[in-house]
This record gives C-alpha cells, sequence and structure tokens, in this order.
C-alpha cells in the first residue's frame, strides 16, 4: 500500500518501499476510457481515464487488486504486499490468476484533478470509483466474473461496495483495513481537521494555487502520526522525546509529493461511505481482515462484529497487535494472513454470473 505522499509512506516504514526483485511476471500497464461517465452528482464526463497494472496471463482466473487512498494499482507492488502473494506457489500466484490493479478515479494515473480541471473536476465519491472498476472490467477487459475481489483501506471500504452493488460478479471478498459501517468518529473527524487545515491555507487560494500549499505537510503529518503506525510500534520506536522528535523532524522533511487538489478529493470521496445497510445483499464467501491496534476501525467498539452477524458468508481474522504490526498500516504487509486467503481461495465455491 502506498499513501498520497512520501509523508503519509514514511508511516509504513519498509511496507511502502516499491518491490525491485520479483518472481512473478512483468506488470504491465494499459488504459481504457469510459465514455459518457455519470458521477453520482449527475455530472457526466464524456471521456474518463482509467488506468490500470495486470499481472500474469488473462487466461488466469481474474482478481481485482484494490488500493488505499492515494495510492495506485503499481502502488501495491512492494514486497511486503505483492512479493508475499504473487509469486510462484504463494496465495495469488500469478501463473495461475490474472491479477488486475486499477488506479481509482483520482488517483495514479487516471483522470484526476490535477489534469487541468483543478476544483471543477467532478465531485466523485466510492460509489463512482467502484463503477468505474466495474465498467473497466466488464467493459473495458470483457471479464464478467472475478474468482477474488480484494482491497486494503479504500481498496478494502471500496471490497464491500463490490459484494453489494454486483454480488453475482465475483466468487470470494477480502476487505482489509476496513469496515462496512458509515465513515464516522475518529476517522472522519481526522479526516476532516486535515482537510480544513489545507483549504484554509492562505496558499490554497481555493484551489487556484501555484504551489502546493504550505500546511499542507503539517496537516498529512498530524493525521498520519494519529491514524496509522501502531500503538506498540510507535513506543518502542520513539520511547524517548528524542527519539519522537526526530521522527516528526524526519516526516515534516520529507517532500511533499501530492497535489493538493487530487489530495483533498481523494480523502473527502470518504465522506458518504456507508456500506452498512445492504450487507445481507452480499452473496460472495467474504474474509474480512482487520488488525487489533488499527486506529481508524478499532475493534472494540464493537460494531465491525455486529456487522458481520449480517454477512451470511462471511468470517473475520483479527490480527493480534504487536511492535511488529502498524496500526492501519498492518495490512500493507501479507506476511500477517498470506495463509488465510490460501484458505479462502482452496475453499471458496466457484460460481457463476
Amino acid at each position: 500500500m502506498k499513501f498520497s505522499s512520501a509523508l503519509l509512506a514514511a508511516a509504513l516504514l519498509s511496507f511502502s518501499i516499491p518491490a525491485l526483485a520479483t518472481d512473478y511476471p512483468a506488470p504491465k500497464q494499459g488504459d481504457w476510457i469510459a465514455k459518457d461517465f455519470k458521477f453520482h452528482t449527475g455530472e457526466v464526463m464524456p471521456d474518463l481515464k482509467l488506468h490500470y497494472t495486470t499481472i500474469g496471463d488473462p487466461s488466469g482466473q481474474p482478481v481485482l487488486v484494490l488500493h488505499g487512498t492515494g495510492g495506485s494499482g503499481a502502488s501495491m507492488l512492494t514486497p511486503a504486499f505483492a512479493g508475499e502473494m504473487f509469486g510462484a506457489g504463494q496465495p495469488l500466484d500469478a501463473s495461475k490468476y490474472y491479477i488486475i490493479l486499477p488506479d481509482a478515479i483520482g488517483h495514479g494515473k487516471s483522470s484526476k484533478p490535477s489534469d487541468g480541471m483543478k476544483t471543477s473536476f467532478p465531485k466523485y465519491d466510492y460509489d463512482d470509483m467502484v463503477e468505474a472498476q466495474h465498467r473497466l472490467v466488464t467493459e473495458g477487459l470483457g471479464i464478467k466474473h472475478l474468482r477474488l475481489v480484494i482491497g486494503n483501506s479504500m481498496g478494502g471500504m471500496q471490497t464491500w461496495l463490490w459484494g453489494e452493488k454486483y454480488p453475482k460478479d465475483m466468487d470470494a471478498l477480502v476487505p482489509m483495513a476496513s469496515q462496512p459501517t458509515e465513515m464516522a468518529s475518529r476517522n472522519w473527524m481526522m479526516r476532516r481537521i486535515m482537510l480544513d487545515t489545507i483549504r484554509n491555507d492562505p496558499d490554497y487560494n481555493g484551489g487556484n494555487y501555484t504551489s502546493q500549499p504550505r500546511m499542507m505537510k503539517y496537516a498529512i503529518t498530524a493525521y498520519g502520526i494519529a491514524s496509522i503506525g501502531g500503538t506498540l510500534a510507535y513506543q518502542q520506536q520513539a520511547p524517548t522525546a528524542a527519539k519522537a522528535d526526530k521522527i516528526v523532524d524526519e516526516r515534516l522533511g520529507t517532500p511533499i509529493t501530492a497535489d493538493a487538489n487530487d489530495y483533498v478529493y481523494q480523502w473527502e470521496s470518504s465522506h458518504d461511505y456507508n456500506a452498512g445497510d445492504k450487507l445481507e445483499q452480499i452473496e460472495a464467501t467474504l474474509l474480512l481482515i482487520n488488525s487489533a491496534d488499527d486506529e481508524r476501525n478499532p475493534p472494540e467498539t464493537g460494531i465491525t462484529d455486529a456487522a458481520m452477524k449480517r454477512v451470511k458468508n462471511g468470517k473475520l481474522y483479527l490480527i493480534p497487535a504487536s511492535t511488529e504490526t502498524r496500526g492501519h498500516g498492518t495490512t500493507g504487509n501479507a506476511k500477517f494472513y498470506s495463509e488465510q486467503v490460501r484458505q479462502l481461495l482452496q475453499t471458496a465455491p466457484q460460481r457463476t454470473m
């Protein structure tokens, strides 16, 4: 998983380092244009570009992999995720599966505000992103049925929506670092503060800035430290004020790579997320993978457990917290759950349209 700037990526430590050596086929890049794409606001974009990465042969069982906020399909190609999942004999062995990694609307090389439209770009949400992914898969790639949809963080929330919007289109679902309930509580409050900080920076100038807003790095750093990293891990890494200061200084000193309008759109798109109303519509076998120290989806509230009772073929795997886990970032490292995914794919029934 990759975050929208190097500042947030630092929270994942080695999880976000691009893969340098792999034993799976070379990724291939592609673009597809969704014609007359209608957003939930009613706005229509005549040509919505959707970029994607694929691994493996199209004759393999198709698997859709969905990235987190600010990332891209290519950002999932880390040693800790792809290196544990796509190689020979691994759970998503690319000699058997056809792996599809789309860039969501507003992300990567897909259409986004920084392409030129700035704040006149249509306001998108997760439903729009999922519809675009579905059109890419079915119309662009000609795939009518998926063996698996798996996603992390934002991609995890979108995995829930896939199961509800297109219940017959996949055999299995693996939402990670997510819950199906409404975006709320600390998760949204921290996002709201971060977005307001950026927008209220005079440098932002209503989205018509000439350089990236100076307060952006402080907003991103604060949100990253508060909502990802893991309590035990931070205590181990920064047991003194001096070491804590060093981490903060390093993150504040890391150049921002995100465009402010892209960044604001990406995070605000989660505001109306709520997969909690249609859980009974999910037909695929579902494995929810969360971490016990996830700051954004804390298990102690009980809302995830309550929601899972409404999923017909659903199961939760909760990764125990430790000094090795990274809170919300834990699921960026597949070593914690690769065996559970393998078992799911060995047991989930093959379904057809």
